[in-house]
């Protein structure tokens, strides 16, 4: 560790965690792309320690619920992106609960992914000050309704404000007020961009150099990762001018493989694009699809120059290293539904140890209503990869994992699989629970549940889907916090469309952003836990509002709208007050 003179000695760290959405490890320059320029990231590359064998969730909301918790993503109620299974469970404590316990102040700035109703915000979660746009990404249901990256309205602690300008440049102006403003003292600024997530908007002075040398996506795409790079070099000469840099650990990684740098064949394998070398993309098991890139620039810690940590890491090893660097008090509350799974790092990055302890990391892709045995998964030591259970590579020498020697080896396959049974018993006895939306409380007085968050085979998680009418339904897991009477009314268009709940949208359904198809519906029918209606739907309506007594405790929630050949959907917006 170096000496500092600096009277920031005496403060713990600031930490400013930047996370982007749908990044692989290839879409770097510094990590030997041949089209994309990323300049800055280059140079933060170059002066910071870096994690070379960490890994993730392959998508996006388990990696996340993994680094808040600094537990297996599995076990805190998050294993997919939709569906009521990003919801992160309310017994666990997150990164931003340790750090305000601490005294820091704690902001956050872009994408969540966690919940976006309570008691599952970012503000019902340790954040102070947190601004974010709806669900998984911007255009998706739960977002306010017809952003398109460019002069959106988001949350500000559940309140509705207008932007102007395009939103990770919003992100990172927010990002950087929270830290002037709170320079003088610790804080945490958690800063998830929610680029390059598709759709792939983006400022044409960003992708215009790319259109004609790659695919068009991948040309929007690169373009927004170039806007990131450009916004990462504000923020370095903003902590810099702030004279803050030296005791601020700043952190950029990404959440999962890449979503366009590469195109794959029917094996995984690279077939178009670059991905670093690696097998799959986002989504797979393979190594393309959770090894993700990590830079810790740190001038009071010793971490200004490059130096490559090649240790089998997780992301659920980042809570237990930072409370360590940061000197953090944890006490048994901190652990909310169990201990960290993940291990402190901060020994090995600060050369106290030269290698960690033998260890075995599980990660898996799952995107499915109940977890599935072996599904997508990977079993990794610092030598082995077992892939779904039956595939074995040694990483070490076979890094694009084209070669299965299994059969070659089935004691360390066995051994494997022993530890991989050990972890489904870890992560598996909560499986049959379902995170529920907590009505009725003064934390939330108006409820707005949407189709992506509810439980079934198809949701209609994006705004496109919502204007094409997608036929699907499912129930929404929900808490009645105290006995009353509780109002919903089911809609198809959320409330600032302003539009009758039957008709259409004028223009082409062409995207997600145009056109909306009318629909004949003629009656709405609620089931909410053992109490049922149905009503007659006015065509020049926006909504049915239905009544129930409720007594407090959990249950389902499900809406049919039907029409006269009796084909039915689910309300895509069900708006939920208690109003006595």
């Amino acid at each position: 560790m170096t000496t500092t003179s600096n009277d920031s000695m005496n403060q713990k760290p600031n930490l400013v965690f930047v996370i982007t959405d749908d990044q692989g490890y290839g879409d770097f320059s510094c990590h030997g792309n041949p089209v994309i320029e990323t300049p800055n990231l280059d140079a933060l590359h170059d002066e910071s320690l870096r994690l070379t064998n960490l890994h993730v969730g392959p998508t996006c909301a388990p990696t996340r619920a993994g680094i808040m918790t600094g537990r297996y993503c599995n076990c805190t109620g998050v294993w997919h992106t939709i569906g009521g299974r990003s919801l992160l469970r309310n017994d666990e404590r997150t990164m931003a609960d340790i750090f305000q316990a601490n005294g820091y102040q704690t902001g956050m700035f872009g994408k969540w992914h966690l919940g976006d109703n309570y008691p599952y915000r970012p503000h019902d979660r340790g954040f102070e000050e947190a601004l974010y746009h709806g669900g998984g990404g911007i255009s998706q249901t739960p977002d306010h309704w017809g952003n398109d990256y460019f002069d959106d309205t988001y949350s500000r602690n559940a309140v509705k404000e207008p932007f102007e300008g395009y939103c990770t440049d919003v992100w990172f102006n927010e990002a950087m007020t929270f830290i002037e403003k709170n320079r003088e003292r610790p804080f945490f600024c958690y800063l998830p961009t929610n680029a390059p997530h598709s759709p792939y908007h983006v400022p044409t002075a960003y992708s215009e150099p790319y259109h004609g040398r790659v695919p068009d996506p991948r040309a929007n795409f690169y373009g927004m990762i170039v806007n990131i790079d450009e916004n990462v070099a504000r923020l370095r000469r903003h902590l810099k001018e702030l004279e803050i840099e030296d005791n601020t650990i700043l952190i950029f990684m990404t959440d999962n493989g890449s979503a366009e740098g590469c195109t794959l064949d029917g094996d995984q394998f690279v077939q178009d694009g670059f991905n670093a070398g690696r097998r799959g993309r986002k989504g797979s098991e393979y190594e393309g699809g959770h090894r993700v890139p990590l830079f810790m620039h740190w001038p009071n810690g010793g971490f200004t120059e490059g130096m490559d940590i090649d240790q089998l890491t997780a992301n659920i090893d980042l809570l237990p290293t930072l409370i360590d660097f940061c000197q953090l008090e944890i006490s048994q509350e901190d652990f909310g539904a169990g201990s960290f799974h993940g291990m402190n790092l901060a020994p090995l990055l600060t050369g106290e140890i030269e290698t960690l302890p033998e260890r075995v990391i599980v990660t898996d892709s799952q995107r499915v209503e109940h977890p599935i045995k072996w599904k997508q998964s990977a079993t990794m030591t610092q030598r082995w990869r077992l892939i779904n259970g039956v595939e074995l590579y040694d990483i070490e020498v076979d890094p694009e994992q084209r070669n299965d020697i299994a059969a070659a080896h089935p004691e360390v396959v066995e051994e494997l699989r022993e530890h991989y049974e050990v972890w489904w018993e870890l992560v598996s006895p909560r499986f049959g629970e379902d995170p529920p939306i907590v009505l009725g409380t003064e934390h939330e007085k108006e409820s707005r549940l949407t189709t992506h968050d509810w439980h079934g085979e198809q949701q209609a998680w994006n705004q496109g889907h919502v204007r094409q009418g997608l036929v699907c339904n499912g129930y929404w897991a929900i808490k009645i916090a105290e006995d009353g009477e509780y109002a919903f009314e089911l809609r198809r268009w959320p409330k600032e469309e302003d539009k009758p709940l039957t008709a259409g949208l004028p223009g082409e359904i062409i995207d997600w952003y145009h056109g909306g198809k009318a629909l004949d519906l003629k009656t709405a029918r609620l089931c909410v836990g053992d109490q049922e209606a149905t009503q007659s739907i006015d065509p020049e309506a926006e909504g049915v509002t239905f009544t129930f007594r409720l007594t407090a405790g959990e249950m389902q929630l499900q809406t049919f709208l039907t029409d006269d050949a009796g084909d039915s959907l689910g309300a895509y917006y069900v708006y939920v007050t208690k109003v006595a």
